[in-house]
């Protein structure tokens, strides 16, 4: 998980740190519905970053040249050292990492399955918009979090490169075929529809995920504001998608 996000317009003040977010984890811990909650998000959060290592070294091989090969596979091993610290955040709270893991491997690897990029830029076009929409969902859920758990996820979601790389590559190329540009733009919209399918499906799937995200533990969202947290995703998505150069 990487990628940048696209900062707000909304200039409206942030609400003070309290309940859940303003704790730490051995505080926050001692609520098992949260704890169970966290240990789903940096088991879904853990298994995200080790398929993202295996396709970026995967797509690496579509790589028109050794420089592109290169890039991409630096980028496989910045994912590979966030599952690292993922995994071995399980393990410090007594938690088998493979077991977190493992509701979550059938609906990643689904995704992963039905959105297999058929050549280099739509690669690149995946890492850079599909990425991005799963970091997003993370970060809105990541201020609910206890401090150590939030400083965590906020780590891992750091940009490692497609940003910057990704929108170079697919520009020029729009600028030297510009018929790139619309099936491009058809494939994005595609991973914008099977990311949030995905997210929603193991929400719906986990209880205490679900329950955190609505207000059960952790200061949770209401219906309300889950309807306005898409509503920020989709908007960070058109924000990248011109940033390619491509109509959302």
């Amino acid at each position: 998980m990487d990628d940048e996000t696209p900062e707000s317009t909304d200039a409206k003040p942030q609400p003070p740190v309290t309940g859940i977010a303003a704790q730490d984890w051995a505080e926050a811990s001692a609520q098992p519905q949260y704890r169970a909650a966290v240990v789903d998000l940096l088991g879904a959060l853990a298994y995200g970053e080790l398929a993202a290592f295996e396709r970026l070294a995967d797509d690496a091989k579509l790589a028109p040249t050794l420089e592109d090969k290169a890039e991409l596979a630096a980028m496989a091993t910045a994912e590979f050292h966030h599952y690292e610290r993922l995994r071995d955040r399980l393990a410090s709270i007594g938690e088998a990492p493979n077991d977190a893991m493992a509701p979550f491997a059938a609906a990643l690897d689904g995704f992963h399955r039905q959105t297999a990029p058929s050549d280099w830029l739509e690669g690149l076009v995946k890492a850079y918009v599909g990425d991005a929409i799963a970091s997003d969902f993370y970060r809105e859920v990541a201020a609910r979090l206890d401090s150590d758990t939030r400083e965590l996820v906020l780590a891992v979601l750091d940009d490692t490169g497609h940003a910057s790389f990704a929108v170079e590559k697919v520009r020029a190329a729009i600028a030297a075929d510009p018929r790139v540009g619309g099936r491009l733009a058809l494939w994005a919209r595609r991973l914008m529809g099977e990311a949030l399918s995905q997210a929603q499906r193991v929400v719906a799937d986990r209880d205490a995920l679900s329950t955190m995200l609505v207000g059960g533990v952790a200061d949770g969202f209401d219906l309300a504001e889950v309807g306005r947290m898409f509503s920020r995703i989709t908007e960070a998505h058109t924000k990248r998608m011109a940033a390619l150069g491509l109509a959302a």
